[in-house]
């Protein structure tokens, strides 16, 4: 017998057998379909299932499972406190989880123009770290990498900007199957495009994954009222989705609906949790089933260049929010203002969600302060587009749109192997709907057939070595 003990939010997946058919898990690769994350503890096999976060588990040397016992549960309970007082609490307790994590070695942090890694340059820059920060954008997307550059010249750390190029994807595409086993879907991870740079360069990664949930609304306030079912639906499953894991079950001849088995499967998870705040019930939600089944699945990716830090994922944290009132974690309010207390010139940079609003003021971001803004940026994309320059939002933009990229999609999509597993007029049906109804709609059904393509014709080299 052997132990595993799990983190509140695993880092990376860990599996276990179970007795059941050594079989495909087709309901569970249907929900991964429709929300591009296997959901609780599903594999793509009914006989392997992945360990539950925040737990002990208890093993055979057959690596069995036989015994689960969970040593932390989310739960709500409010501390009669200030704002100030969790301020210095937070304060504290970040920037203690970051140098214990740094440990005095070289750091190197992604930058976005958003709050999470903004959060980390302070506190690095604060601790006297030493930093190597970096960004990317999209080609003829958003430049992004103009707000990071400000804070990272604000905090004094060297800084490189990328640009993700258009069919990047086609030449890692089996590298990047191996590193993550396809438990997630190839177009988020756009740091595979610039991993041969990332691996040049020296120190540990801090990442600021999961801290936008944990310091924010669980809930946001128009959707207080929905059932807690309905709230998580809105938030797991993407467009074109439920469309695409609804003719999957239909194909396979599953029993029932898909979608009644779906929400089944989530108001039996929700059940679970002992919560009746909803904002922190759905955050407790998200934390134990989406945080480790999709936010995680790619943190393989920076962990093949360099070793791994992530602060909002350390255990203490997790502890920490539990005991925090709602009102201070909505509206990103905690990190706002440990931002504006710490370095209030970085506050001052543009915050990206709010452009071209800052920490400071990014509560003018409505009508009719921002018009202008709004309009003048509109213009600038019409007038690209004109000249062959489209906006690029979103990586599937640059990886599946153009000649190039179509032969290369089609090759996988129309494999006669995958073809076997699900049939080519269902895949014709979602890839025509691609291509000439609404490509973003159904750019996730593509995404998700190329990820299946890719990992069945992987497990069927196995079977056949």
């Amino acid at each position: 017998m052997h132990t595993v003990n799990t983190p509140i939010l695993p880092i990376r997946q860990q599996f276990a057998n179970v007795v059941a058919p050594n079989e495909l898990d087709k309901k569970a690769i249907c929900i991964f379909a429709a929300t591009g994350f296997f959901l609780d503890t599903d594999t793509y096999w009914k006989n392997k299932k992945v360990l539950t976060p925040a737990s002990k588990h208890t093993c055979n040397a057959d690596d069995y499972l036989v015994e689960n016992t969970p040593y932390f549960k989310w739960h709500y309970t409010p501390r009669n406190i200030s704002f100030q007082t969790a301020l210095d609490e937070f304060t504290d307790l970040f920037e203690q989880i970051i140098t214990e994590q740094t440990n005095n070695r070289k750091v190197i942090l992604p930058l976005s123009g958003g709050l999470d890694s903004r959060s980390q340059a302070v506190a690095l820059h604060h601790t006297k770290a030493e930093v190597q920060s970096y960004s990317y954008a999209f080609k003829n997307g958003y430049k992004e990498h103009s707000i990071s550059k400000q804070i990272a010249k604000q905090c004094g750390f060297p800084f490189e900007q990328y640009t993700i190029p258009s069919g990047y994807l086609w030449d890692v595409l089996e590298e990047v199957a191996t590193i993550n086993k396809c438990y997630s879907e190839f177009t988020h991870a756009r740091q595979m495009a610039v991993l041969p740079q990332l691996k040049e360069m020296e120190g540990v990664f801090s990442l600021g994954h999961w801290g936008d949930v944990l310091f924010d609304r669980g809930v946001a306030a128009v959707d207080e009222d929905q059932p807690e079912v309905t709230i998580v639906l809105k938030k797991i499953v993407k467009k074109g989705g439920m469309e695409l894991a609804t003719a999957l079950w239909k194909q396979w001849n599953l029993e029932g609906t898909f979608e009644s088995y779906l929400k089944n499967r989530i108001q039996k998870l929700l059940d679970k949790i002992e919560i009746e705040n909803t904002s922190a019930k759905i955050r407790a939600f998200k934390s134990l089933y989406w945080a480790p089944r999709w936010t995680s699945i790619n943190l393989s990716i920076f962990e093949a260049a360099h070793p791994i830090t992530l602060p909002y994922y350390d255990n203490r944290m997790c502890e920490f929010i539990c005991t925090l009132p709602e009102t201070f974690l909505a509206d990103r309010k905690l990190q706002i203002a440990y931002i504006q207390n710490r370095n209030p010139k970085v506050a001052k940079i543009m915050w990206q969600d709010q452009r071209p609003y800052h920490l400071y003021n990014y509560h003018k971001n409505k009508a009719p302060a921002n018009l202008p803004y709004r309009i003048q940026n509109k213009l600038v994309r019409e007038l690209k587009a004109l000249v062959g320059k489209p906006y690029i939002q979103r990586n599937w933009e640059l990886q599946f749109l153009g000649m190039d990229n179509d032969e290369q999609l089609q090759s996988y999509l129309f494999n006669a192997m995958f073809n076997t597993l699900v049939s080519k007029p269902l895949v014709a049906k979602f890839y025509n709907a691609f291509k000439n109804t609404d490509a973003v709609t159904y750019s996730h059904a593509v995404s998700m057939l190329l990820t299946l393509s890719v990992w069945y014709d992987n497990e069927y080299k196995k079977r056949e070595l």
